[in-house]
């Protein structure tokens, strides 16, 4: 699983030597082995790096295991540096040559598959997952006193228990809030702890509702969706329904974002459109979160003295009097720059509203 150390180096690594990004799609539906390795060899004829491309080939035929539905390769001989990352959703395959990591394809990964916090809960306690990456992995959870069924007839004859039917309904009331209280704080643990961004929570109708008021008001406002699922589920079952509802959640939040950002921009506060727009806005460390239409790629300009980047060629920084280096793709630049700064970056599937604006806006911290 690719975690955030393994990103933040990956934003962080820049090498004087051609750094080589190689995503390729091994999902089984789209044919075995000899089709990617097959596919793998056309995309490195268009590189002339025979070095990194025998390290890529070599891993693919003698290491990879074949367990994702992708793979992310990055290598730069020279350094003596290559990374290797399986991945269990697919990815487009592609190849990059820059002086760093092309990590936009994992940034629209983090984006719609990273840091979900999935609660299974019931009247006796809960279960919790963490999916990440098209990954999802259970923690143990927390059961409480069990909830005893009601039992029509005569009152209870213990001394001192509460008798008849109410009593017991009472009774087995307190339990089961109690029970759910104990699973919302053992889940506000567990999502602190794996740095969640987003909450999922699963189970009946009631017991979702109770629990997500016991929830941490900061936790409550990151749930996404809620559905029904019995606590018996397996782990696969859970997993499928997390994608699905995840995928969901993901594009209404899109929407919504889009419409802020175009809305701030007119009114011309919180929000920018534009690439130069935006980019300028990026050297100002002033995104909070920058939107990007899936696979937009726009050639570029950056000042070799601050990063200042630009899709307008100029002779000198207006920043630092620097000179200005073409590079292929400044939204990569951009993602990477923001993505640094701890900043949000996302990818949108469907931006009909921000296609008359280049495709890419941005939400301002200021």
């Amino acid at each position: 699983m690719l975690t955030e150390k393994d990103f933040r180096e990956l934003l962080e690594y820049k090498s004087q030597y051609p750094v080589l990004s190689v995503y390729l799609n091994t999902e089984p539906t789209e044919g075995g082995a000899e089709t990617y390795k097959l596919h793998l060899r056309n995309m490195l004829k268009l590189v002339d790096l025979p070095e990194e491309e025998q390290v890529v080939e070599r891993f693919i035929e003698h290491e990879f295991d074949r367990s994702g539905r992708s793979v992310a390769l990055f290598s730069c001989t020279p350094q003596r540096w290559f990374r290797a990352y399986t991945l269990a959703v697919p990815l487009r395959s592609r190849v990059r040559v820059s002086d760093r990591p092309h990590v936009k394809p994992l940034a629209d990964l983090l984006d719609a598959y990273g840091g979900y916090g999935v609660a299974l809960v019931d009247k006796q306690g809960g279960r919790f997952f963490y999916f990440h990456l098209g990954e999802l992995r259970e923690q143990d959870g927390v059961m409480g006193e069990a909830v005893h069924r009601t039992k029509h007839g005569g009152g209870s004859q213990t001394p001192g228990r509460r008798g008849g039917t109410a009593g017991q309904t009472q009774y087995n009331e307190e339990v089961v809030e109690r029970n759910l209280k104990e699973a919302a704080e053992f889940a506000a643990s567990f999502f602190a702890e794996n740095n969640v961004r987003r909450v999922l929570i699963c189970g009946t109708e009631d017991n979702i509702a109770f629990f997500r008021s016991q929830l941490p008001k900061a936790w409550q406002s990151l749930v996404v969706g809620a559905f029904p699922m019995s606590m018996t589920a397996s782990h696969a079952e859970v997993l499928e329904r997390a994608m699905k509802e995840g995928q969901t959640a993901e594009r209404l939040h899109e929407q919504k974002l889009v419409e802020v950002v175009v809305t701030n921009a007119a009114k011309g506060r919180g929000g920018v459109v534009r690439l130069d727009d935006t980019l300028g806005a990026v050297h100002e460390g002033r995104v909070q979160t920058l939107l990007i239409r899936e696979g937009l790629r726009a050639p570029g300009y950056t000042c070799q003295g601050c990063d200042y980047i630009t899709a307008q060629k100029v002779k000198t920084c207006p920043f630092c009097g620097g000179m200005f280096a073409e590079i292929p793709d400044a939204v990569e630049m951009a993602v990477r720059k923001v993505m640094q700064s701890g900043g949000d970056v996302e990818v949108l599937h469907d931006d009909k509203a921000l296609a008359q604006y280049g495709h890419i806006g941005a939400l301002l911290r200021y």
